[in-house]
């Protein structure tokens, strides 16, 4: 079982110099504390995702610390011109000194993409295509790039013969996708539903493992994880308390660009009383919130698990102290599962 970091960079109640800085600082936080990887999701035109480059701020992040790996979750590829993103992926493979986790994806919101000028109904084929010609120029191939064919590749990553892949989804098609490929998959939601596609990434992954044309292929064994909002203090009562006060700041960001165009089909993903009873947010003292982990781990069969502690109007403060009750009283439990 390994855990690691997840975040939004969602507005939060400072100017955004000291947002960044903050996050900067959680993530210095996190590789002293022994966090398997740091991940950051890429959002544009919403209080949701204020650093919606996450090339530059991974670049940051990257020599702010030292051991732990770090990537997006995910690069929304229809967005990119793929030769330019290998040339940045690239460059923070080394900046990083390998550790890069390089997570993919179309994107899930019909309104970012619009505002960038991409249709969501084709963001499939374009992400497709774009996933490609990424790999294609991660491999020093230039001639898959249509009327630039035959571009030189002066840059490749420093893992090869390429940074490893992750994708997050919650739709059965696409998990056996990227089983198939066994690419590291992460989801959302409560853990009995992520069950079953547990099982069905580990069926179709045992089932093409020996498959010559794997994008991960070099990955002996992929981790299969779900993301969850993570609140620890010193009791019950304290956690409980601080979530209430800070949350609806981190569900108006959420819910943004959906009420701004009059889509209400997100609406029940920001009930934070479901969110609780269903423990998909875990909050609480260090023994309660050991105890939720338990049973996400057990009902969901999950072998990695990403922690949002930084979100909504939480200060610095409060979100390391729940970094740090969570590493040093939740994580030991887990070491030789």
């Amino acid at each position: 079982m390994e855990f690691g970091t997840f975040v939004w960079v969602d507005a939060g109640d400072r100017p955004l110099h000291q947002l960044y800085d903050d996050h900067l600082r959680l993530a210095a936080l996190a590789d002293e504390l022994g966090f398997f990887a740091y991940h950051m999701a890429e959002h544009h035109n919403t209080p949701l995702g204020l650093a919606p480059s996450p090339s530059v701020f991974l670049a940051a992040v990257a020599r702010a610390t030292e051991r732990i790996r770090l990537g997006p979750l995910v690069y929304l590829l229809p967005l990119y011109r793929p030769q330019r993103l290998a040339e940045e992926v690239c460059m923070l493979d080394h900046l990083s000194n390998g550790r890069l986790e390089l997570g993919v994806g179309r994107g899930v919101s019909p309104w970012e993409l619009g505002h960038n000028g991409v249709d969501a109904a084709t963001s499939r084929p374009l992400f497709l295509a774009a996933l490609d010609q990424l790999l294609a120029a991660l491999h020093g191939d230039g001639s898959a790039f249509g009327d630039l064919g035959g571009a030189p590749i002066e840059i490749r990553p420093l893992q090869q013969p390429h940074p490893p892949l992750s994708y997050a989804t919650t739709v059965p098609e696409s998990v056996q996708w990227a089983a198939g490929h066994g690419m590291h998959m992460m989801g959302l939601g409560p853990s009995t539903a992520w069950r079953s596609n547990v099982e069905l990434y580990r069926q179709t992954w045992e089932a093409h493992r020996s498959d010559p044309d794997r994008f991960n292929g070099h990955v002996e064994r992929p981790r299969i994880g779900l993301n969850r909002q993570v609140l620890v203090a010193e009791t019950d009562a304290e956690a409980l308390d601080l979530v209430r006060r800070v949350y609806p700041r981190f569900a108006s960001s959420f819910i943004h660009l959906w009420e701004v165009h009059g889509d209400d089909s997100f609406r029940h993903r920001i009930d934070l009383e479901k969110s609780l009873e269903h423990e998909v947010i875990l909050v609480g003292s260090p023994d309660s919130v050991r105890a939720m982990v338990e049973r996400t781990v057990e009902q969901s069969g999950i072998d990695y698990l990403t922690c949002s502690f930084a979100w909504g109007s939480l200060t610095f403060d409060e979100a390391a102290r729940s970094m740090e009750l969570f590493a040093c009283e939740v994580m030991p439990v887990f070491a030789a599962v």
